[in-house]
């Protein structure tokens, strides 16, 4: 086996078809990233689930800071208990064959590149599951990485806290140091306990979880949030205005205030939404199952 080995992402992410990094990793562009930090979780999770994406969430997290949104590039590390026999091959393999240096933690973070985020599997361990402390998440910021997810634990809490523009997933911390884990892989499927993430998934992290978005669905997710912020603009415009009521707004919309949508779009589209296509008839507002109210 070979770590962060590109004939391997290739193949496991045969449906994106864009720019991809040396290694294979699909790259969704820096647009779309900036366009996701306003993107609601919800939103997004309603475009995965409609293409059969139902295992891509996981919360209870502890999050440091819990005010900012987490978006960027996953780069995906996976952890088990150590055998003495796989861990000293693969120790011994990594550092002779393909010139790493030191313990299997600081390999992943070595591969990050600038909007990157950590997604490590280390099955939920914590006592001696502390994957990054203060040196190691202050390199990470350094490499330009955005934050890290870890299924297991962190240690120098009060440190990693003061580091700027990087946020931290994680499942609990322990003062003790990393040990008794081997690395299986780097940019393999990945499985953040209910959730599975990929080599290049777009992470949408919120105080509500993380949600790991396929990179061929990433530009949809934007598209139909930007589409439902427009309507949300123009609904509380027309409210406000007393047109129409909370209930006419809170269902499906009519034709007639579809059409009244339509032509307020000519004159009242931000900039930032004018990018956006509208097929003529059609209606894209999602609605609950069990009642015709507007989601």
């Amino acid at each position: 086996m070979k770590y962060d080995n590109r004939e391997d992402i290739l193949q496991l992410t045969p449906h994106w078809e864009g720019e991809r990094d040396d290694n294979g990793r699909p790259r969704v562009s820096d647009d779309i990233l900036k366009r996701m930090q306003h993107v609601a979780l919800e939103e997004a999770w309603g475009v995965l689930s409609g293409h059969g994406y139902n295992h891509q969430f996981q919360d209870e997290w502890k999050v440091i800071p819990e005010d900012k949104v987490l978006v960027g590039r996953a780069v995906t590390g996976v952890m088990v208990p150590q055998r003495p026999d796989l861990h000293d091959t693969l120790l011994a393999y990594g550092q002779k064959e393909e010139g790493r240096v030191g313990f299997f933690n600081s390999w992943v973070i070595e591969t990050l590149k600038p909007g990157d985020v950590m997604v490590i599997d280390m099955f939920d361990k914590i006592f001696q599951g502390t994957y990054s402390g203060g040196n190691l998440s202050n390199a990470i910021a350094a490499r330009g990485g955005k934050g890290q997810v870890l299924w297991c634990g962190i240690r120098d809490v009060q440190q990693i806290k003061d580091i700027d523009d990087m946020v931290t997933f994680y499942r609990g911390n322990d003062p003790t140091g990393i040990g008794d884990v081997t690395l299986t892989g780097i940019n393999v499927p990945c499985r953040i306990g209910k959730a599975i993430c990929m080599p290049g998934d777009v992470v949408l992290g919120t105080i509500a979880g993380i949600l790991f978005i396929p990179p061929h669905l990433a530009e949809e997710c934007c598209i139909r949030a930007e589409r439902v912020q427009l309507r949300e603009t123009f609904q509380f415009q027309r409210i406000h205005e007393g047109v129409y009521n909370s209930h006419q707004m809170d269902s499906k919309w009519s034709d007639e205030i579809e059409a009244d949508f339509h032509s307020w779009r000519q004159d009242n589209t931000p900039e930032e939404y004018q990018h956006l296509e509208w097929e003529e008839g059609a209606n894209d507002q999602q609605t609950s199952e069990g009642a015709d109210t507007v989601l």
